[in-house]
C-alpha cells in the first residue's frame, strides 16, 4: 500500500496556515480536481478524495493537532491502536486511575467504578446544493445510512424486559489490571470488552449489538451564504453510543455545483456580460443575470446595469447588493460584471463602407485617399 501523502503538500500550505488559508487552499484543490470538471478522470478522482480527506483533518483544530504532533499514525490508530480520541481517552483513563489510587503495586484484579459510557461516534456525509440554494439558504431532508439504536431494547442490547448485568470479572469498571515487576498495567477487560457489563439474553432485533443498520432522514437547515467546504454540526444524529450512552454528532459537509452563469468569489458573483460594438461605443442599457431575492424567484432573474459610451472589452462594473448572503449576515456581496464587446466577424459592402467612413471620422486628419484603400483591401 502506498504511503500518505503530508496533508499540507496535499493542499499545498504551509504547516503554518492559517485556517483561512486552508479553507481557501481547499477550495482551490477540490475545484481543480471535481469529478464534474474531470469526467471519467480517475487520477483527479483519487485526488478529490485526497484533498477532501486532508481538509477534512486540517480545518478540525483537534484533529490537527494530533496530526502535527503524531502524523498520520496517530490518526489511524498507530498510537496503540484505535481512533485518535480513543487513544487519548485511554491516557485520560490511565492518569484518573493513577492519581485517584486505583494504580499501584501488588496483584492484579479489578478495582474503582464503573467507567461512564463513551458517546457514540461522529458521523459525516455530503450534502450537494446548487448556487442559489447556498446563496438563500433552505430546509432539507438528508437520508443517513448508518446504525440506528435499537427501539426494542433501547440500545442496551439485551432482551426486552431484562438488562446488562455488572461484569464480575472487572466489577463494572471495563478494566483489568495486570503487575509487570513493580508496575500495573491497565488493559480493557476481556471478558465485557471494556463496558464494564456483559449481556446474558441478547436481544433478537439487534443480537445484543444495541443498534441496527437502517436508512433514516435528518432534517438540515442551510443558512443562507455557506459556502463549499464548509460543514454544519448536528448534535445527536451520529453514531448511538454502547449501552444507552448519547450518540454522537452528524457533521453535514458543503458541496456547490457549478452554475453555467456565475462564477463565486466569497460573496461576490461575477458574471460575463456580451455587448454590441455600437452599444458598447454609445453607451446602453442592459440586463445581466442575477440571482434574484430568494428562491421563489424565477432562475432567469436580470437586473439593470448602465454600459458608460466607450466601455472597452474587460472593463469590470460592480453592482452592489445582488452577490451571495453574508453567512454572518451583514449584508450581500456584489455582482462583478465582465463586459466583452462583441466585433462583427460578417460585414455587408455597405457595412465595411460605413465602418470605413467611420474610422476616417474619428481619423479626422487622415486624407480620404487613404480610407478608399482601406475600404478596397477590406474587400
Amino acid at each position: 500500500m502506498s504511503e500518505k501523502r503530508d496533508y499540507y503538500e496535499v493542499l499545498g500550505v504551509e504547516r503554518t496556515a492559517s485556517s483561512d488559508e486552508v479553507r481557501k487552499a481547499y477550495k482551490r484543490e477540490a475545484l481543480k480536481h471535481h469529478p464534474d470538471r474531470n469526467p471519467g478522470d480517475a487520477t483527479a478522482e483519487t485526488k478529490f478524495k485526497a484533498v477532501n480527506e486532508a481538509y477534512q483533518v486540517l480545518s478540525d483544530d483537534e484533529k490537527r493537532q494530533i496530526y502535527d504532533q503524531f502524523g498520520h499514525a496517530g490518526l489511524e490508530g498507530g498510537m496503540g491502536g484505535g481512533a485518535p480520541s480513543d487513544v487519548f481517552s485511554h491516557m485520560q483513563d490511565l492518569f484518573a486511575e493513577m492519581f485517584s489510587g486505583g494504580f499501584g503495586f501488588g496483584g492484579g484484579g479489578g478495582g474503582g467504578g464503573r467507567r461512564q459510557a463513551r458517546r457514540g461516534g461522529d458521523l459525516r456525509v455530503q450534502a450537494r446544493l446548487n448556487l442559489r440554494q447556498a446563496a438563500f439558504g433552505l430546509k432539507r431532508e438528508i437520508t443517513v445510512n448508518a446504525p440506528t439504536r435499537c427501539e426494542d431494547c433501547q440500545g442496551s442490547g439485551a432482551k426486552a424486559g431484562t438488562k446488562p448485568e455488572t461484569c464480575g470479572h472487572c466489577r463494572g469498571s471495563g478494566q483489568v489490571s495486570n503487575a509487570r515487576g513493580f508496575v500495573m498495567f491497565t488493559t480493557p477487560c476481556p471478558r465485557c470488552q471494556g463496558q464494564g457489563v456483559v449481556i446474558k439474553d441478547h436481544c433478537k432485533s439487534c443480537k445484543g449489538h444495541g443498534a441496527v443498520e437502517k436508512a433514516r432522514t435528518v432534517v438540515v437547515g442551510f443558512p443562507p451564504g455557506i459556502d463549499s467546504g464548509q460543514k454544519l454540526r448536528i448534535p445527536g444524529q451520529g453514531m448511538p453510543g454502547p449501552n444507552g450512552a448519547p450518540a454522537g454528532d452528524l457533521y453535514v459537509e458543503i458541496d456547490i455545483e457549478e452554475d453555467g452563469r456565475f462564477e463565486r468569489d466569497g460573496a461576490d458573483l461575477v458574471t460575463r456580460v456580451h455587448v454590441s460594438f455600437s452599444d458598447a461605443a454609445l453607451g446602453a442599457e442592459i440586463r445581466v443575470p442575477s440571482i434574484g431575492e430568494s428562491l421563489e424567484d424565477p432562475p432567469e432573474t436580470t437586473v439593470p446595469c448602465r454600459i458608460p459610451a466607450g466601455t472597452q472589452s474587460g472593463t469590470v462594473i460592480q453592482i452592489k447588493g445582488q452577490g451571495v448572503p453574508r453567512l454572518d449576515g451583514r449584508g450581500r456581496g456584489s455582482l462583478v460584471a465582465v463586459v466583452q464587446v462583441d466585433v462583427p466577424t460578417r460585414l455587408t459592402e455597405r457595412a465595411k463602407a460605413l465602418l470605413v467612413e467611420l474610422e476616417s471620422e474619428l481619423n479626422s486628419g487622415e486624407a480620404p485617399e487613404a480610407g478608399k484603400a482601406r475600404a478596397a483591401g477590406a474587400k
